[in-house]
């Protein structure tokens, strides 16, 4: 069995290598895990979105290599990106099942988060982020602060609940 030796979250943003590591990884957890539709799954702001990807380094014991693999994404969008929202959205969360247990969702909505403050502060906005969240999903974004806003609504057949949160800008 193999152990995790290190994880890093890169910034893929322009990059079409690591973009199409994020794409096959929402691809195998939303269209083939989960059954949404494929069509659906890549929209008009895929070019200008923020990604990240989570990597890891695998250690096998038995042979003492090691090999890396993308397991997660994550994609965020700036204020206005969507023409009825201001606010920074997150979207797009997956990890591979294999790796779920490991909490890399946390990790990647941590980066994300730190990424938005920081940009917040640089163009004096505030960091105020949606998410549509899986209805199943929602403890997991109540974690981090997100509270949920309006009526649980559709989206490609699922129940999803929009959920907000303000993200604080100080150290």
């Amino acid at each position: 069995m193999s152990r995790i030796v290190s994880t890093e979250i890169v910034f893929a943003q322009g990059d079409e290598e690591i973009i199409k590591d994020c794409h096959r990884i929402r691809t195998d957890v939303f269209h083939i895990e989960q059954g949404f539709p494929l069509d659906t799954e890549f929209d008009d702001v895929e070019q200008i979105a923020f990604h990240f990807l989570l990597r890891l380094t695998e250690l096998d014991p038995s042979t003492g290599e090691t090999t890396t693999k993308s397991v997660g994404t994550i994609r965020g969008t700036t204020p206005g990106v969507y023409p009825s929202n201001n606010r920074y959205k997150l979207s797009r969360l997956a990890v591979d099942k294999d790796y779920r247990k490991y909490k890399f969702g946390r990790l990647l909505v941590e980066k994300l988060h730190k990424w938005i403050q920081e940009d917040a502060k640089l163009t004096n906005r505030p960091a105020e982020v949606e998410c549509h969240s899986q209805i199943p999903v929602m403890g997991f974004y109540a974690k981090f602060g997100y509270t949920p806003e309006g009526e649980e609504f559709d989206e490609d057949g699922e129940p999803h609940q929009n959920m907000v949160v303000r993200l604080s800008l100080s150290e």
